[in-house]
């Protein structure tokens, strides 16, 4: 293809049109600058073009540049069409943009040999919209929706505009720094608001005076201006939200976009998992006082656990509380259960589907991971308990059929009325009613499952027993939820097993049970070992 270096200048002629060669001031040097001209493959639509680039103080730097556009037209084969336009596209997009470099001459090979865009610049929110769209054929809705979260609200905001290219471990620390600084900020808005929500309340009861209305107005008018409330970012929200850019790195580093990963080396602060308490006797009383619970996971003894079937007994959800808390399940996968992966002969079921939530609407989806969509071991307790919900089930079928009202048979162990699926948070809501009309102290619908590792520890199982029977994919995960509970319970059966134990003899509060050993009884005057 023609091209060539030349000498121009900007010169009119009276009628204001330019001279371009035709300036008779070309002849000297001191006159005019170098430009560069070289003809581009044709356009796709098959219009002519051209790389056109002035402003060169010397022929020596035209002819450089000059070089660099023909070897980047070199670089695809003589028969490859469509590169030869990608490689021209390239080239036209910095024409005439005399400040704009040239295309690195390796960059626009790799990026041409790996089928990548030549004319433009990959940010890193370019590749989260490119890496979520991929996901959405793999991941659950509610997985989505958690990286959806993490992208719009934390990553896009603060890194999206940063070129993936030069995106380095310092950039991600920043941005990871920035979110404790905004949690300071939150922290002082927050506290800020409930002040000024204070201030907002007349707190001698009736109606105020006409000078206080009009103090409490203009507070409230301060509190409608202030930020509402805002969620701090935690530890475990911010290691969650390093992973969503951490896969999404190693998606760009699979397509070739780049070769190392820089959210593997930001340091952040280990998000510990809640351990789980037991409700002690002491810590049911400091509760019932403050109405603070000690933990965020608390777990009921058996006989607490035992009132609250006792009260459920006569609800028509009554099954559904009794397998979660005697064998674990998640809520979704006691939702999700079906008829058909109950084996009551072997005396198992089958977790192979759960019904979460996207927002409200409920969705079936397999269980949350690959191990957890396993066999699970029932005893004949709950073997009953199943038989007679299959039982009521086809009452309430009965029934409607017979007032006319229409039944859908999903084919789950627990359903609506109409025979639907049961929407999981009115399980929740159920669950929230029950124990405070038995008075119990609270616990989530979630903490059933957590105490039916007190169970197994109950019957003398152990953390792998525990493992195994909540289908965690790793012991660590068992441990560090339920290490501590475990050690309670331990020291709950030793005190229970020494009580036990019958005793002829009994101290009174001046003789202790045992004498020490080289006591004299007939000298009371004798030196006695410690």
């Amino acid at each position: 293809m023609k091209g060539s270096t030349y000498r121009r200048c900007y010169c009119r002629d009276g009628n204001g049109k330019a001279l371009n060669k035709a300036c008779p001031q070309l002849s000297s040097r001191r006159h005019g600058v170098w430009a560069v001209r070289q003809e581009l493959p044709n356009r796709q639509d098959g219009t002519r073009r051209s790389f056109s680039r002035s402003g060169y103080d010397t022929a020596k730097e035209a002819q450089a540049d000059l070089d660099k556009v023909r070897a980047l037209l070199d670089l695809p084969a003589g028969d490859d069409t469509e590169a030869q336009i990608l490689v021209g596209d390239l080239l036209e997009a910095v024409s005439g943009k005399s400040k704009a470099p040239l295309p690195d001459l390796a960059e626009t090979r790799r990026r041409l040999v790996r089928g990548q865009k030549l004319t433009a610049t990959m940010t890193v929110g370019d590749l989260l919209d490119e890496w979520r769209d991929a996901k959405r054929k793999s991941k659950r809705p509610t997985t989505l929706n958690g990286y959806e979260s993490h992208i719009e609200y934390h990553l896009r905001p603060h890194l999206g505009g940063q070129r993936l290219d030069r995106l380095g471990v310092g950039h991600c620390q920043e941005f990871f720094d920035g979110i404790d600084d905004r949690n300071e900020v939150i922290a002082a808005e927050n506290a800020a608001r409930r002040e000024q929500e204070a201030r907002c309340k007349w707190p001698k009861g009736g109606r105020p005076p006409a000078a206080e209305r009009e103090r409490l107005a203009a507070e409230k008018a301060k509190l409608a201006a202030m930020p509402p409330y805002r969620r701090i970012t935690g530890p475990a929200s911010k290691q969650a939200i390093r992973r969503t850019l951490r896969t999404a790195l190693n998606f760009a580093m699979g397509r070739e976009y780049i070769t190392f990963n820089p959210a593997r080396h930001v340091e952040l602060e280990t998000a510990k998992r809640p351990a789980g308490l037991l409700w002690t006797d002491e810590r049911v009383a400091r509760w019932q006082e403050t109405g603070e619970a000690p933990s965020s996971v608390m777990v009921w003894t058996p006989a607490q656990l035992g009132q609250f079937l006792d009260a459920a007994e006569g609800d028509r959800l009554y099954g559904i509380f009794h397998l979660i808390s005697h064998h674990g399940l998640r809520r979704g996968e006691a939702v999700g259960q079906d008829r058909e992966n109950v084996d009551y002969k072997q005396k198992q079921i089958l977790v192979a589907r759960e019904i979460t939530v996207d927002g409200w609407t409920p969705i079936e989806t397999a269980p949350k991971t690959d191990g957890s969509a396993d066999t699970v071991q029932i005893d004949e307790g709950t073997i009953e308990v199943l038989k007679a919900e299959r039982v009521l089930q086809l009452a309430e079928r009965d029934a409607r059929l017979e007032a006319g009202l229409p039944w859908t048979d999903s084919g789950k162990v627990f359903t609506a009325a109409d025979g639907g699926w049961l929407h999981p948070d009115l399980v929740s809501k159920a669950f929230r009613r029950i124990v405070t009309e038995a008075g119990l102290p609270p616990i989530n619908l979630r903490d059933l499952r957590h105490g039916a590792a007190a169970l197994i520890k109950a019957a003398g199982g152990d953390l792998h027993d525990a493992k195994t029977k909540l289908r965690h994919s790793t012991i660590t995960l068992t441990s560090d939820t339920y290490l501590t509970l475990f050690r309670e319970y331990e020291d709950e059966l030793t005190e229970k097993a020494a009580a036990v134990v019958p005793r002829a003899r009994k101290g009174s509060a001046d003789t202790p049970v045992h004498a020490p050993l080289t006591q004299d009884s007939g000298n009371s005057d004798a030196p006695q070992e410690v």
